[in-house]
This record gives C-alpha cells, structure tokens and sequence, in this order.
C-alpha cells in the first residue's frame, strides 16, 4: 500500500484516536490526539527506513557519501573543527535496526557531523550577559517550540561569556539536540548561536543534510533518551549521541525525503487542527446546553430545556470530558433541589436546622466539640441561587462537627510513630484519589501515633484544604490524618454525608478561589465554616442521594465504554503502524 493511502484510507482511525492527557475526578479538558501523534511517527519511520520516497537512481551512492563525509571530516579536524574527536568504529550488524536499503550507508552520528556541546557564563556577573550579543538557547527556548528552524533564544550572551564558559558559536544549519532538562528536543539554527550545556548538537560536515538529520532525531530521541544516565535528572553525553547510529541515504534522497515529510507533517497539521477545532465547538456546545439546565428559571423552563438536551444526548456526550460535565451538572441541579419531585411530606428544612442546632448546643455543652464563630444568617448578597420553599441556607458547622486533623509530633516522617503500626493514616492523596469512598491510606500509625492525632471513624468526610483544596472523600475504615484535612460528621444520621460530599464537589472551584497564591496553596478552617450550604428537607435529602448515586453509575457506564471505544481507536492506530513496518 503507497503512503498516501495508508493515510487516507485511515484518516478516521487518525483523526478519532484521542486519549486524555491526564486522569482523574473532576474531568480534564487536556487531550492527546493519540491517532495524529502515531501518524507522525509512522511519517518518521518510513522515512528513515527509506520506504516513504522511491528509491529512484541516485548519481551518489550512500557508500560515496561515506566517503566524501569522511574526507569533509579530515578537512575539519585539520582546521580545528574535529579536535577531540577520534574516528568512531564502524556500525556494527548487529547495531543495524534493519537492513540499509540499496545505496544507503549506516554510519555514526560523530561520521556525518561535529558533535559539540555548549556552556553557561557566570549567572551573577551582568559582564557575561549582554540585551545584543551572542545569541544563546537552553533547552527551555524549545518548549513548544513548533518550527524547523530557530534563531535565537530569551537571552544573549557577550564575547566575554562565551570566552570565559564553554559555549561556542555555532553555525548556521547546526542540527540542536537537548541532552537533558529534557532530553529530545530537536532544531536547526537558523543563524550563528550558541547553547548551554544542555545540549549534544551535531555540525553536519557536508551542507544540505540538516533537514534529513533533524528528522532523524526527532524519530530517534525515545530511543536516545533510553540510554541517559543520571539521578537528580537524566542526560546522555556526547559520546552517547556521537556513537548513535543514522541509517544515510544519498543526498539527492534525503532531498526529496525532506520534502515528502514536509508536505505530510503539513497535512498532519490540519488534520490536528480540524480535530481540535472540532474538539472544542463540540465542548463548547455541551457546556452551552448544560448551562441552561442550571440556569433555568423554573420547572417548566428546566424540562424544555432537558429535552433539548435530551433529544442529542448520542451526539453530546460522547467524550470523558462530556460525561464529566454531564455529571457535575447533575450534582449542581441537586443542591439546588432540582433533580428530584418536591413534596410537603415530613419536616421542613427549617425545622430540620433547628433540630441540629439544638443537637449542637448539646454537643458543646457537654464538651464534645468546640465552639465555631458561627456567622451570622446568609445576607442576600450572599445566596448564589434561590431554593424551593421548602429549603433552607446554613453553614457546615450548624450541621455538624467540622475539625482539621493531627498530627502534632515532629518530624511527623519519625519512625518512632509507625513502627508495628496498625492504625490507618490518610493524607490529602488519599482524599484526591477517592471516588467518593476513601479506600486507601498512606501509613499505619501504632498507639503513639495515635496519642499525637485523633482515630475519625469510618463514615467521616474529608475535606483537603492543602495541596489539593476541596477534594473530598468519606472514610471506608476508621483513620488519623494531618491538619491539612478537614474532617466532618453530621450531628445527626438523617442527614446523610453523601449529600455534603457531593455539595462540596460543586463548590470546589469556589474554595480554591480563597486560597492566596503560594507554591502551596491552602486555606483555613474559616473558609469552610463560612460556606452557605443549601439544605434540603431530610425526607428529600435521602431521596437527592439516591437519585445521585443512580446517575453517576449511569455516568460512570458511560465513560467506561467511552474509554473502551478510545482504547479500541488507539489499538487500531497501533496496529495499523505495525504492519505497515513489516
């Protein structure tokens, strides 16, 4: 099959393979086009195996290039340009990823080029750096970085900070490869510069073969980045990069082998961008639908609504990200008493909150609990929605016990607390990886562990207020956890913690707004008491979480075949890049 119709042919399966970049609850609206990315390599890897282009007659053979790179190489070294750098041994059979196709050479990177690292001047010596001087990049000048070609970085060095480091000056058409922070990065410079250490460039010692090289270790980076050594941060020497082997094609090929690449990470392009342009009109337009849900007036307005939504639901939701949306909207409609019938059956919310208020007195007085600094009744500026009659606002200490947790000996990582330990500790990873139940934790304290924390029971919420803020979680098992989480139990079972659980959930987004902007983030106890919380009448409260619990089982099955489909597309992409090596 030509490349053009392994392309066209499975342009769906290209354009469809979509895998999120990161997991977790909450939904993420970062996506990888998985099927664009494999293309991209598949373009790379025919390319280098000289099975995207026809061989063709060539007036040079590989074998003469061989040649002529290595007189190129003695012309250098004469003139200063190869000091240093011993002729490497010849590519072994072994070393050859597949046979040279006919008239290509297997050679060492060090036989095509000059490999050359670089260096950084004195940081605190304003002499080395210079507004117009010598051009310098580091291996941060390419993040993102989306072009072939590159002509400068943030900052430029002066002839005294390429005198006094190991920098040098680099020419034009030199192939630019990170080494480390991170290792892979690929450009060509397009004027004279220099790098920081952070890079194994290679000088090609003939001209015209950057393009062809700059491909090549794009495709070949992984394979590089395997070979790094290095404990606070990996990297691979120069001798590494010098003895990587190039599979070399005449340079009439590698001429048109460049070209063909470029037309086909051209295509690669628009198929990336229709993709996503699509991705985002169809994310903008689920959000758009679902909002009118929340933002509806009334209950007749809500179900016009709901049918609109109802009608493309197949079309809608058919992504993790959708399905994550769908169910953050069901939480919202819950908490403002739209998700289940409203009835006259039982207690108020109102003569609800006076039964748990009486209870919290009780508690107090009895010294079970402290004294919150109640604030005082919800002002109108305060209430983000109305709520049926029936509802009432409050706060979460008016409905139950709200504490952080302890752990009050230092170091808290001392041995001394977990040694034979039996006693489940948490922390706020814990709480984060939690899909509503908390079924893991992090240590096990033994009984002087415990004596400097406090044992919740099973059934408690956890609230995170550092790092992660507002993640929530409810024990599976009775455990201690820091003061960087909140813990929460009702003054009374009818009101279930499910339904605070899942309140919280939608005012996520609202605490992490009070935090101040630290490397770490966190924010205190205050900023929970003070959360208006929208109560319903205990009879619908149970009811609320029920119906819950059934939607997002609902939601999950739908996201678990969505995954599965994804994950079909991903395999068909991989598939169809495997044969076509064979």
């Amino acid at each position: 099959m030509s490349v053009e119709k392994l392309i066209t042919e499975h342009m769906d399966v290209w354009a469809n393979s979509i895998t999120p970049r990161t997991a977790g609850r909450g939904g993420s609206r970062k996506l990888e086009l998985t099927g664009v990315k494999r293309l991209r390599e598949l373009i790379l890897e025919l390319a280098v195996r000289g099975r995207l282009v026809p061989q063709g007659a060539n007036r040079r053979s590989g074998e003469d290039l061989r040649i002529e790179l290595a007189e190129a190489r003695k012309q250098a070294m004469k003139t200063g340009g190869g000091k240093n750098q011993k002729p490497l041994k010849p590519v072994e059979e072994s070393e050859k990823e597949f046979p040279e196709p006919n008239g290509w050479a297997w050679l060492r990177l060090s036989d095509v080029g000059r490999i050359v690292g670089g260096g950084t001047p004195k940081s605190k010596d304003p002499s080395c750096w210079a507004d117009e001087g010598v051009k310098w990049l580091t291996p941060a000048d390419l993040y993102g970085y989306k072009s072939k070609y590159i002509s400068a970085g943030r900052r430029d060095i002066s002839q005294k900070g390429l005198d006094t480091s190991s920098a040098v000056v680099l020419p034009v058409g030199t192939v630019l490869f990170s080494s480390r922070a991170p290792i892979g990065y690929v450009a060509i410079a397009s004027a004279e510069l220099a790098t920081n250490q952070g890079f194994k460039s290679c000088v090609p010692f003939i001209d015209g073969m950057s393009e062809y090289l700059y491909y090549f270790l794009m495709r070949s980076a992984r394979q590089i980045d395997s070979e790094a050594s290095g404990t606070t941060f990996k990297e691979v020497s120069g001798a590494t990069v010098a003895r990587v082997c190039v599979p070399l094609p005449p340079l009439e090929e590698q001429h048109r082998i460049v070209q063909k690449v470029d037309e086909l990470m051209a295509l690669c392009d628009r198929l990336e961008q229709q993709t996503g342009d699509q991705i985002e009109a169809h994310e903008r337009l689920v959000d758009t639908l679902l909002e009118t849900l929340t933002r509806a007036e009334n209950a007749t307005e809500l179900a016009e609504n709901w049918a609109r939504v109802e009608v493309h639901f197949d079309t809608l939701f058919t992504t993790e990200h959708s399905i994550d949306r769908l169910k953050q909207t069901i939480l919202q409609l819950a908490v403002m008493g739209r998700l289940v019938r409203q009835t006259s059956l039982g207690k108020s919310a109102a003569e609800f909150l006076h039964d748990l208020r009486r209870l919290r007195d009780e508690a107090i007085a009895a010294g079970r609990i402290k004294k919150s600094k109640l604030r005082s009744e919800a002002a109108l500026e305060e209430v983000p929605f109305n709520l049926p009659e029936s509802w009432a606002w409050c706060r979460l200490p008016e409905l139950g016990e709200l504490a952080r947790g302890k752990s009050k000996h230092r170091p808290r990582n001392d041995p001394a607390l977990y040694e034979h330990g039996k006693f489940p500790m948490v922390q706020t990873g814990d709480v984060a990886r939690a899909n509503r139940a908390i079924t893991t934790h992090t240590a096990l304290y033994n009984e002087k562990g415990v004596a400097q924390s406090k044992l919740w029971r099973r059934g408690t919420l956890c609230i995170t207020i550092a790092a992660n803020i507002g993640d929530t979680g409810i024990l599976g098992f009775d455990a201690c956890f820091p003061d960087s989480v909140v813990g929460f139990t009702p003054f009374h079972d009818e009101l279930k913690t499910e339904y605070v659980e899942y309140f919280l959930r939608t005012a996520k987004r609202k605490l992490t707004e009070f935090a101040p902007s630290t490397a770490q983030k966190n924010i205190n106890l205050e900023v929970l008491e003070s959360l208006l919380v929208p109560l319903p009448p205990p009879e619908e409260l149970g009811r609320i979480v029920l119906r819950v619990d059934e939607l997002m089982a609902m939601c999950d099955r739908l996201k678990s075949d969505i995954r599965m489909s994804s994950d079909s597309e991903c395999k068909l992409a991989n598939a169809i890049f495997s044969r076509s090596m064979h």
